[in-house]
């Protein structure tokens, strides 16, 4: 289960299903994120169902309360899948506590091996945020998070790091040093290939004769957006160079205010474009942008940095030092 949709995890699936395993790959249908290729294609192995999941409602990430609500419904919904399906081993990855909270008994009860797929320390990453925005409430509710998400990984029966960064914390926690294992996210080599900067995504938008800077991919509360308007503010006027978003949600939606707001004519914000255009839409970026905010460094890895690089193009993050996509960028000139 990867909540998220991203294009790695259904190549694993993929692969395990080449493999002989019998898969069923499961993504939240509602989730606005960039979605990897997700339709069963001519050559996919028999072993291979790819299914779509969701409990009949938008998912609303900027409503805390409804957000809640939203996991749990979906988290219901996972968990009848897992009763009907009684899979033999549970990945789980990119996947809300809350939505694990209801997962997680499922999966004891059929007897499943659970394998946790670490993609955030999404405890400590909720008791940051929401402590910054709610101090005493917030405070409350991350704690809460974090004691779950150290019970699942001392109950897991192992742990796939998408960094070292992250074993210490879980180290931490309690968890054996043999059930962690450390495999780094990959990006879709052979799906996202290096285009020439003239393509026909550049043409239909008109961005051939502009040097783009190009930010793709979700922008959540661990990015900040105010660093893409000031770069936009610097070029306004410009008919040289534009800033290009494509995203949706609360992130996008704050940059289309400012766009209309100060007539920022160098700022052009587009929704997700469907995956298989995706090598055109990379390729149209003369420079690739990655924002990751200070406190999200200890916590979060930017796979977004993987599929700029499978572009071929060069990197301009703002985003700390010490983070695993940061050192790619630094060790890889």
């Amino acid at each position: 289960h990867d909540f998220a949709g991203h294009p790695f995890a259904v190549q694993l699936s993929r692969e395990l299903a080449r493999r002989g395993h019998a898969v069923l790959h499961l993504y939240s249908a509602v989730n606005k994120t960039p979605k990897g290729a997700l339709a069963r294609q001519a050559d996919d192995p028999a072993g291979l169902e790819i299914r779509p999941l969701t409990a009949g409602q938008d998912y609303q990430r900027n409503s805390f309360v409804q957000r809640w609500r939203d996991e749990r419904a979906y988290g219901a919904v996972l968990a009848d899948v897992i009763r009907e399906w009684r899979p033999e081993v549970a990945i789980i990855g990119n996947t809300p506590l809350d939505v694990l909270a209801l997962a997680h008994p499922a999966l004891k009860a059929v007897g499943a091996r659970f394998v946790f797929w670490v993609q955030d320390l999404l405890g400590i990453a909720s008791h940051k945020i929401l402590r910054a925005r709610l101090p005493i409430a917030g405070e409350i509710v991350g704690r809460y998070h974090i004691a779950m998400e150290k019970r699942f990984a001392r109950e897991a029966d192992a742990l796939v790091l998408i960094t070292d960064d992250f074993t210490p914390t879980l180290r931490g926690w309690g968890v054996p040093a043999e059930r962690l294992h450390v495999i780094e996210n990959w990006g879709p080599l052979g799906e996202i290939v290096p285009r020439p900067r003239r393509n026909p995504w550049a043409e239909k938008h008109r961005l051939i004769d502009r040097r783009v800077f190009l930010y793709t991919g979700s922008m959540g509360l661990k990015h900040d957006p105010g660093l893409l308007v000031a770069l936009a503010r610097h070029l306004k006027g410009r008919t040289d160079a534009a800033v290009v978003v494509v995203s949706e949600g609360r992130g996008a939606d704050v940059l289309a205010a400012y766009k209309r707001d100060e007539g920022l004519d160098s700022l052009r914000v587009l929704p997700f474009q469907p995956y298989g255009e995706m090598p055109d839409v990379l390729g149209t970026g003369d420079v690739m942008l990655a924002v990751l905010g200070a406190d999200a460094g200890v916590f979060s890895v930017p796979s977004k940095v993987l599929s700029y690089l499978c572009a071929g193009r060069p990197v301009l993050g703002a985003m700390p030092a010490e983070n695993l996509a940061a050192r790619m960028v630094r060790d890889n000139g």
